[in-house]
């Protein structure tokens, strides 16, 4: 992925510009395995890749959300905002030319221009110091309690919070329950997102990112889309949200009063988020 912002300024607004904050996978894109929740093949859309790795495609988004992703891009400051490292996100080519402003490793980088603001993230590490146990700490319980019957992979991301690849099947529930309760002593939050369980710092959340971008661009409104817990800070920080009706916030019933929860489901529901979001974003400012 290149490093150099859009070409197409986003317009001014009274009062400033429109700030969207957007979670990506199984909210805008799709594998090929989440792309058909709620779809019977016959129904299935014509399909853009937005991610290769290894030779092999990735990712995708319909042809439906490209356009709507473009638009949105041209008409707001988009900022795509994951739990993916640095690295994984650079894979990502989105419609509508590199972002500006990114949000990666769950708010522990914040990109500029492609580049991740060293201010930022040595802030994040300070505060994470005070906050919560040591990495290394998690490491070693996940190394003891993880059974190699359903582990498949165990990884540190960025230096900054744990996940390990899973067998989701043969999980047990009363394993992620009992991590769930000693991370929680311990400073950090368990979140299970297809066949991956995070073991991520509280104080490491989206939504601190994105108030940082809404400060330095003057945003006037803050919107933002979300499917999983790690995305419920994100949510509940913005003037308007919506979360897919599938999902770990789906599967917990989670809701706000600003928050709209979507019937639909796959990729109908990123094409779905797309399109409220330029609809908010279009709306005259109050």
């Amino acid at each position: 992925m290149t490093t150099a912002p859009s070409s197409s300024p986003t317009p001014a607004h009274p009062g400033g510009p429109v700030l969207v904050a957007s979670d990506l996978d199984r909210t805008l894109i799709y594998s090929s395995a989440a792309l058909a929740l709620a779809m019977p093949d016959a129904d299935a859309p014509r399909l853009l890749c937005v991610e290769v790795h290894e030779h092999k495609p990735l990712s995708y988004l319909t042809e439906t959300a490209a356009g709507l992703l473009a638009r949105l891009a041209e008409e707001t400051v988009f900022v795509p905002t994951t739990t993916r490292t640095r690295k994984q996100y650079q894979r990502i080519h989105l419609p509508g030319g590199p972002a500006r402003y990114a949000i990666c490793a769950n708010g522990g980088h914040l990109l500029v221009d492609g580049v991740s603001d060293p201010d930022w993230h040595r802030s994040v590490e300070r505060r994470l110091a005070a906050e919560c146990a040591p990495l290394a700490e998690i490491r070693a319980h996940l190394a003891a309690t993880a059974d190699p019957a359903w582990l498949r992979k165990e990884r540190i991301a960025e230096d900054l919070f744990a996940y390990l690849v899973v067998e989701r099947p043969l999980l047990p529930e009363s394993w992620l329950k009992d991590l769930a309760g000693w991370a929680e002593e311990r400073g950090y939050s368990v979140s299970l997102q297809g066949r991956k369980v995070y073991v991520v710092p509280r104080p490491l959340t989206k939504s601190a990112a994105m108030r940082e971008v809404a400060r330095r661009t003057g945003a006037r409104l803050t919107l933002a889309a979300g499917d999983s817990l790690l995305d419920a800070d994100l949510l509940a920080a913005a003037d308007r949200g919506w979360r897919p009706g599938h999902g770990e916030l789906a599967e917990a019933g989670w809701d706000a009063a600003h928050v709209e929860a979507l019937a639909q489901q796959g990729a109908a529901a990123g094409e779905e988020i797309l399109r409220r979001a330029l609809a908010a974003a279009r709306e005259p400012a109050v």
